[in-house]
């Protein structure tokens, strides 16, 4: 099937109506607190569906992903820096409807300046203005939000191309390609669009780089990857709900850090 027969708004809006229902009949357990998160266990009862995919998506890594971002790596910095600035820019618009859906007013407000800013004085973002002026990034997308939103995570889910999360994430991630907020269908628009998406594979990738080489060392990649993941996307909620980044890797002196303060 055509790639862009996945982005016609029937199929997108069917897809996102299947994952929805079956997230929201989960197992709506309560998130571990952070001090319990050490001794966190993925649900993944498709484990040996997921390995397959997950071995798919290695090969597809090893052979074309990671040697293009490894030689991105060693571009100079202020390329590298311009390239990571307009994705993230980019994607504000974005992070911003998250923040709105979220019902955080002041972060909301902080990546509508930061988009503004940025795409005008910082020429269409390459130049990060906003955090030179002390208006600092933050992410946020629709997994977060489902998450704040105390939707359950559901199991395990290996995607292709896309790599490892969990059902709500996955969800999160099929309406976020529907969801466009620039519309329109001009030139300049979809080749910024294009520019984004390579942009962004390539710099998200080289990013990641130092953690995947770590856990590649582990006897078992795909457990260690899932794994991995799975707590940084409980952390992840945690920031959506208390509003703001963690202090530390564990903030346990606070009552729980899963809720809202």
């Amino acid at each position: 099937m055509p790639v862009t027969a996945f982005r016609s708004p029937a199929v997108l809006r069917s897809a996102f109506v299947v994952l929805t229902l079956a997230l929201t009949s989960a197992c709506s357990s309560t998130p571990p607190t952070q001090c319990e998160r050490s001794a966190y266990t993925p649900h993944d009862p498709a484990e040996s569906v997921n390995r397959g995919i997950f071995a798919f998506n290695r090969t597809l890594d090893d052979y074309a992903i990671a040697p293009v971002a490894r030689g991105y790596r060693h571009l100079p910095g202020a390329v590298q820096g311009g390239v990571h600035n307009f994705v993230a820019n980019f994607g504000e618009p974005k992070v911003f409807i998250n923040d709105v859906l979220q019902g955080n007013a002041r972060r909301s407000a902080n990546t509508l300046g930061r988009f503004l800013i940025n795409t005008t004085v910082g020429v269409v973002g390459l130049i990060d203005v906003s955090g030179r002026l002390g208006i600092e990034r933050h992410s946020a997308d629709f997994g977060q939000t489902f998450g704040v939103w105390n939707l359950a995570e559901g199991p395990i889910v290996e995607l292709p191309l896309f790599g490892t999360a969990n059902l709500r994430d996955a969800t999160g991630r099929v309406l976020s390609f529907a969801v466009d907020p620039f519309g329109g269908n001009s030139d300049t628009v979809d080749t910024l669009k294009t520019v984004n998406t390579v942009g962004g594979i390539v710099d998200g990738r080289a990013e990641k780089l130092p953690l995947t080489d770590e856990l590649r060392t582990r006897p078992d990649y795909y457990a260690a990857v899932r794994d991995v993941v799975a707590l940084q996307r409980l952390n992840f909620v945690a920031e959506g709900k208390l509003g703001r980044e963690l202090q530390a890797p564990w903030e346990c002196g606070e009552g729980r850090a899963d809720e809202p303060q």
